[in-house]
């Protein structure tokens, strides 16, 4: 039997934990402020009144008011940036970036390979074409021959050629 105290059944009750709060919180505060409201008669009286009847089965957002204000003092108690893991989240303390940098002379281009002339011969030798060298290797952006295989037709055509 709910709503009785031994014998004795409380008005109007039972009551919920809300109107018991709003009862004691309001009445406090009826008492301790009666030198400002005492001009108005019981309109502030009939206000507490209606607002313990307001509170007996609210719901804010489909949750009693008790549970709904925990979750609001549990929210405003959180860290502002939130908690990972059970512990506060924040930010990594600012350090500085340091870092360098090196500029290098670029390697002066190879000077560029003899050209290959024809040799003059004796008259009366027999004389076909002249003989002709392949060209060098391409050489990458100036700076010389990278790969192994450019460095042995670099010398190929400095040496005058492959036999």
């Amino acid at each position: 039997m709910g709503g009785k105290v031994a014998d004795w059944k409380i008005p109007l009750g039972p009551y919920t934990p809300a109107q018991i709060a709003v009862a004691v919180v309001g009445g406090f505060l009826l008492i301790k402020t009666i030198g400002w409201w005492s001009w108005m008669g019981p309109v502030p009286l009939v206000a507490w009144l209606l607002a313990i009847w307001v509170v007996r089965r609210p719901r804010i957002r489909g949750r009693a008011p008790m549970p709904a204000t925990l979750g609001w003092v549990l929210l405003g108690w959180q860290p502002q940036g939130g908690r990972i893991g059970g512990r506060a989240a924040r930010d990594r303390a600012a350090r500085p970036l340091l870092g360098g940098f090196t500029i290098e002379d670029v390697p002066r281009p190879a000077p560029p390979a003899p050209s290959v002339r024809p040799v003059p011969r004796p008259a009366g030798a027999r004389s076909s074409m002249p003989r002709r060298t392949k060209p060098a290797a391409p050489v990458a952006a100036g700076i010389g021959p990278v790969s192994g295989v450019q460095q042995l037709l670099s010398r190929a055509g400095q040496s005058g050629g492959v036999r």
